[in-house]
């Protein structure tokens, strides 16, 4: 496809100074698109910095500020949008509030967003940004012979009994938005990401890629955890295929491998021998057992997904870059 596929269209990115969302906005200047981008202070250099210096930004590039909770601040910004991706939703692990913290930005941030894409006669399609956190949690054991696809939906009982705030957000925010485009007739597509790791484009260090940064920098044990992969370049792909491909529709579950944190510490050590990395886990029970995750809706958009060995290595390296990990 050539890279004026876009031909200066006008696309919204909402939360673009996030990790995945610049990535997205990196991969729309290139293919030509102008990309009008919402984030909370356009006046903080961490937060904007890195997006003023990609290549078609001088030209194609609009900040805007906006926020998820204040009804019709998205309005100026979607208004003559053909796309909206709509990528602004908070992940953090310590939560202290969970309700103002996380569900109400995810919720109804979510619907601010919608209840403006729905008032602007040019949008074709939304793209939001979900979890597979959305997806996996129903409360059924995930061991080695399940499979987990885009039909399966994580139970909010479940997630608020077990104190899983940030997926309970993801998992609201998604059926919201679901039924709020049904009832509206808005095109909309959702891309569902396991933890997404790879190289950062912003300065500081997001939630997902800090459970790299952790294990690199000293921590004595590993999590007796599996959890979902995906490098963070295969997921802006996936926002840009599932936008550009008139035969998206549905949910896309991304994730390249389901890795015990046991096998991510062999990986890192076979990449960096010298590193001290964690020897044991965190407790003595069976090691958690991985499942498996289908790949085929994802691969009929056209992604092939990069291995979680060179997506390692990339997050290292980024990270070494920017001074976020000590060698």
């Amino acid at each position: 496809m050539s890279a004026a596929i876009g031909d200066g269209k006008a696309v919204c990115v909402t939360g673009a100074s996030g990790y995945i969302a610049s990535w997205l906005v990196k991969l729309l200047l290139q293919r030509g698109y102008t990309v009008k981008a919402s984030v909370r202070d356009p006046n903080d250099p961490k937060k904007v910095e890195h997006l003023l210096a990609l290549d078609g930004a001088k030209d194609r590039l609009r900040l805007f500020k906006a926020d998820l909770l204040e009804e019709g601040s998205f309005d100026p910004i979607v208004e003559g949008c053909v796309g909206v991706f709509h990528t602004a939703s908070p992940f953090y692990h310590d939560v202290r509030d969970p309700q103002a913290e996380l569900l109400d930005p995810a919720l109804k941030g979510t619907l601010n967003v919608l209840k403006s894409c729905s008032k602007a006669q040019s949008v074709k399609r939304v793209v939001l940004t979900s979890s597979m956190v959305a997806v996996a949690f129903t409360g059924q054991p995930l061991t080695v012979d399940v499979v987990v696809d885009e039909n399966w939906f994580s139970d909010p009982e479940f997630c608020r009994k077990t104190n899983m705030w940030y997926a309970l957000s993801k998992t609201l925010a998604e059926d919201a938005a679901w039924k709020f485009v049904k009832e509206k007739g808005i095109n909309m597509v959702t891309i569902n990401p396991g933890l997404v790791i790879g190289p950062l484009l912003q300065p500081t260090l997001n939630t997902s890629a800090a459970a790299i940064a952790n294990l690199v920098n000293g921590a004595q044990t590993f999590p007796n955890a599996s959890t979902r992969l995906v490098n963070v370049k295969d997921v802006a792909d996936a926002h840009v295929l599932a936008f550009e491909n008139p035969s998206a529709s549905g949910r896309y579950c991304l994730v390249e491998r389901v890795a015990h944190y046991s096998e991510i510490v062999r990986i890192l050590r076979e990449l960096y021998p010298s590193l001290q990395l964690p020897e044991k886990c965190t407790d003595d029970k069976p090691l958690a057992p991985s499942y498996q995750v289908s790949k085929d809706k994802a691969r009929s958009l056209g992604l092939d997904y990069i291995p979680l060995e060179q997506s390692l290595k990339e997050t290292v390296e980024s990270l070494k870059e920017k001074g976020l990990v000590k060698f």
